[in-house]
């Protein structure tokens, strides 16, 4: 069988006319601003307007990431086309793709093989230009704050206590430190400085947690950027930048609109990261989705212990929302991978380490019934390699935890090969009397409390560690009026516990969270625990090495 690339799948299918997805959403034309024959972006009024009843949320979340892969996002595309497939009306709600990874070592992020969003090579690059104005917005904050210093201060910010940071859509390593202000008084004040990562912008996260452009200004206004000398916060108010930041996101607040392989409609909006940020799609998308379909498939980034606790304990805090059901993304091969395999051995039946990696798995699921009190689903994603013997060992342990297994094998089959986890999916949802859904924790707690009921409730380790710049911070936070906000923690994706490289479902560890700080427009307090970075490095061979356009202007490269 003739092999193709992700790309060369999407490029051998012809899209339908946008219009044509939008009538299938039941999207009134009135709504529609039309991005080219294939992308929309879909007026916010119709969350006033639309009086629909809100359909179902599917929660779409994973195991911890390993180099073998998941494919949660594939998995959810090909979810809600096999809704589609069993007669659902499904709608879909993902995240954009950052350049950053497009270009590095992660990849796009529009799904594989047969279930695939597209145009995948317009959503995996400037898209609807949503990036550049969060990115345009956030410059803004920093310019004006240079500018306010230089021109006098009459805020008294002390240079030194600058948090706000400028912002590019590119893993590029050289701006993680820098000085600027050098040279003549008229290049402004000398003083350290450093770029973030778009998606790691406090604007992105704002942004997506936003419900109105009201609120995004009200979240905008209160963002602090830094502190005087006497160390009170200032905010975008105080620099009376609050309405130009909102004016410059006046388009990018707005859902994109686009379409599965097989024409399902898919609503693509914001991506800030999800082990530094909160790692969910916008909330307006999502609630568009509700309210156009009677099925929403969504999806938290990274693992469940990241992105679902996120998306559970923020997100949908928040935003009053309630999942229906979750789905759990596995693959044997990465079960394998964390129960000792080697990546090139991965393909050959291991049930020794299959059952040591299967806590991991386990342990997820764990957290969402127990913990979340969500029904849930686990999808196998299945490979070629996967013995009937591996696939059944899977099945009768997460059978002991009273949780199905559905093959998933959307990535060869399209919606065909989601019928299966479509059909359980519907099934759950068809039973609220088995919904029992809950926060990790209550607000009303201590930040450290907070922390460790995430730590030992979800992680599953002994206790939090605040280091005693820490603990500093969050006595000045709670003097400041915070403490009463959500958590949201920034630690390695690749394990429960701080330490990337303890995988399975260690235990008996500690988190050592060493900087809180606030993000106060998007309204929850950051924890950062071990080494992770707000702005990525390229690899040795990055992906953009494989990247070209012909002159037809057909792009190829990108996966």
């Amino acid at each position: 069988m003739e092999y193709k690339s992700d790309i060369e799948i999407a490029q051998s299918v012809t899209p339908k006319k946008i219009t044509e997805i939008a009538a299938k959403a039941g999207i009134d034309e009135k709504y529609l601003e039309l991005y080219g024959n294939y992308k929309a972006k879909i007026d916010y009024k119709l969350l006033k307007e639309n009086k629909n009843p809100d359909g179902k949320l599917i929660l779409v979340t994973a195991i911890t990431p390993t180099p073998a892969g998941e494919g949660k996002t594939t998995t959810s595309i090909g979810l809600a086309d096999g809704l589609r497939k069993i007669g659902k009306n499904s709608i879909l709600a993902l995240r954009e793709p950052s350049l950053g990874p497009v270009f590095g070592v992660k990849g796009g992020a529009a799904g594989g093989g047969w279930a695939q969003v597209i145009p995948m090579e317009d959503i995996n690059l400037h898209f609807t230009g949503d990036f550049h104005a969060i990115g345009a917005a956030n410059n803004l904050i920093a310019a004006m704050l240079d500018n306010h210093i230089y021109q006098g201060n009459a805020l008294r910010i002390d240079p030194k206590r600058v948090t706000w940071k400028r912002a590019v859509d590119m893993n590029d390593r050289q701006l993680r430190s820098i000085v600027g202000g050098l040279g003549v008084r008229t290049n402004g004040v000398a003083r350290e400085d450093g770029y973030d990562i778009t998606v790691a912008s406090e604007i992105m996260a704002t942004l997506c947690l936003s419900s109105s452009i009201p609120d995004l200004k009200e979240r905008l206004a209160r963002t602090i950027v830094g502190y005087t000398y006497d160390n009170e916060p200032v905010t975008v108010d105080d620099l009376k930048a609050t309405g130009a930041a909102a004016a410059l996101l006046k388009d990018a607040i707005k859902p994109n609109l686009v379409q599965t392989l097989e024409g399902t409609p898919a609503f693509v909006h914001g991506g800030p990261f999800a082990n530094i940020a909160h790692g969910c799609n916008s909330v307006m998308a999502t609630r568009m989705a509700m309210k156009l379909g009677d099925y929403c498939v969504t999806e938290a980034g990274f693992g469940g212990d990241l992105g679902a606790e996120k998306f559970l304990d923020i997100k949908c805090r928040m935003a009053g929302l309630r999942p229906d059901a979750c789905v759990v993304v596995a693959t044997v091969r990465a079960l394998k991978h964390h129960g000792g395999v080697a990546k090139a051995d991965l393909g050959q039946e291991n049930l020794e380490a299959l059952e040591k990696g299967l806590p991991n798995l386990l342990r997820h699921v764990e957290n969402m019934t127990q913990v979340y009190g969500l029904p849930t689903v686990v999808a196998i994603n299945r490979f070629p390699t996967d013995s009937e013997a591996e696939l059944e060992l899977v099945r009768s342990k997460c059978a002991e935890l009273g949780v199905n297994v559905a093959l998933s094998e959307v990535w060869g089959k399209g919606g065909d090969g989601g019928v299966e986890l479509a059909k359980e999916v519907v099934r759950l949802c068809d039973h609220p009397e088995d919904n029992h859904f809950s926060f990790s924790y209550e607000l009303d707690r201590s930040i450290e409390e907070k922390l460790n009921d995430i730590v030992t409730r979800i992680y599953h380790g002994k206790r939090v560690v605040l280091t005693a710049q820490a603990k500093k911070q969050a006595a000045r936070l709670t003097e400041l009026g915070y403490a009463g906000c959500p958590i949201c923690v920034a630690k390695t994706q690749y394990s429960f516990s701080d330490d990337q490289k303890l995988l399975g479902a260690p235990d008996d560890f500690e988190v050592t969270v060493r900087n809180l700080k606030i993000s106060a427009g998007a309204g929850f307090i950051v924890a950062l625990t071990g080494d992770i970075m707000t702005m990525p490095g390229l690899p040795k061979s990055p992906a953009a090495e494989r990247i070209d356009i012909d002159e037809n202007g057909v792009i190829s490269g990108l996966f």
